[in-house]
């Protein structure tokens, strides 16, 4: 028996090294994160799966619109908390003082501090440093956005691709059959038209209201998330509890949408999607719309396998195991 146990034992090590070492070695996708943390929950879900996904690497996380420095805090605390003290976090233009529930979580937070650049030198400087490498990801407005282009016009030409929860082309808020004026577009309709303005190489895609409008966190998983007790997972269920002070989610019955966490998955599982190309354009009411008369230039998310999408997300949350080393 000792004999059949040693081959087995050390074919399984062998197995084990070199699945590591192929995993060390895959050159994993670089990404610039550009979200408003802290308003609605779905910001921290998606930069809770960022970080629970070995095939992404976080060059930064820089904060758009509204209060930034406090959304800041929100994401330096939990960095430090898991042990991620080397990701910097970049403090976009503040646009206004309000202040979100979520704020509490990082009230009075200061042992780690922001970088030193803003968010359009960041930005600009990490694009020009790994051309065509680097992914940016926006889940929020885009003032950040039309800061970086009224510096350099074609600096965008430099991102690897370009992945925005942006949108709302066919569907809008509460399944309604007519587009919306949504959110990350309505809130500075100036950026949001430079930014679409800036998209002429195919390096949009968008994700709009139309597949990320599906994906719903019910309480079962929230239990699940509750009740893994990990640093990230207590970290997700302490803001959730926050945000239910915001006045939309006071209602219990209001299931929360994790609508920046799908903008993620067109990156990690782009199979769960189906896109369309198209022109994208958007009104002086913040209404996005594909005109058909003039060639594509970026690419829409219109369908999703939420079922699938919010079993993988679940999956990647729960597994993880990031923490901070206090030896």
């Amino acid at each position: 028996m000792k004999f059949i146990l040693k081959p087995i034992l050390l074919l399984s090590i062998l197995f084990n090294t070199l699945s590591g070492y192929t995993q060390n070695t895959t050159p994993r996708e670089k990404v610039i994160f550009d979200c408003d943390l802290g308003d609605d929950i779905d910001d921290m879900y998606a930069l809770a799966l960022l970080l629970s996904s070995p095939e992404i690497e976080i060059m930064g996380i820089v904060m758009d619109f509204a209060n930034t420095p406090e959304r800041g805090k929100m994401a330096l605390k939990l960095l430090y908390e898991l042990g991620l003290d080397d990701i910097p976090v970049v403090i976009g233009r503040k646009t206004s003082d309000v202040y979100s529930p979520q704020y509490i979580w990082s009230e009075g937070f200061n042992q780690l501090q922001p970088s030193k650049m803003d968010a359009v030198e960041f930005i600009s400087t990490t694009l020009e440093k790994y051309p065509n490498e680097v992914n940016l990801v926006t889940v929020g407005p885009v003032p950040n956005m039309k800061d970086l282009l009224a510096k350099d016009p074609s600096i965008l030409k430099k991102a690897k691709h370009i992945y925005s929860m942006f949108g709302s082309f066919n569907m809008g808020y509460n399944s309604a059959p007519t587009p919306s004026p949504e959110w990350n577009v309505v809130a500075d309709i100036e950026a949001s038209k430079a930014f679409i303005k800036a998209d002429k190489d195919h390096k949009i895609t968008y994700i709009p209201l139309d597949v990320t409008a599906f994906v719903k966190v019910n309480q079962e998983n929230m239990n699940l998330l509750q009740m893994r007790n990990s640093t990230l997972t207590d970290a997700i269920c302490a803001n959730y509890v926050l945000w239910r002070f915001m006045d939309y989610a006071k209602d219990l019955n209001y299931i929360p949408i994790v609508y920046d966490a799908v903008a993620i998955g067109a990156i990690l599982w782009p199979k769960l999607f189906h896109f369309e190309d198209g022109f994208v354009e958007v009104n002086d009411k913040g209404i996005t719309s594909i005109n058909t008369s003039k060639s594509p230039n970026s690419r829409i998310a219109l369908h999703i396998n939420e079922e699938e999408f919010l079993r993988r997300m679940m999956k990647r949350l729960l597994l993880q195991n990031i923490q901070r080393d206090n030896k």
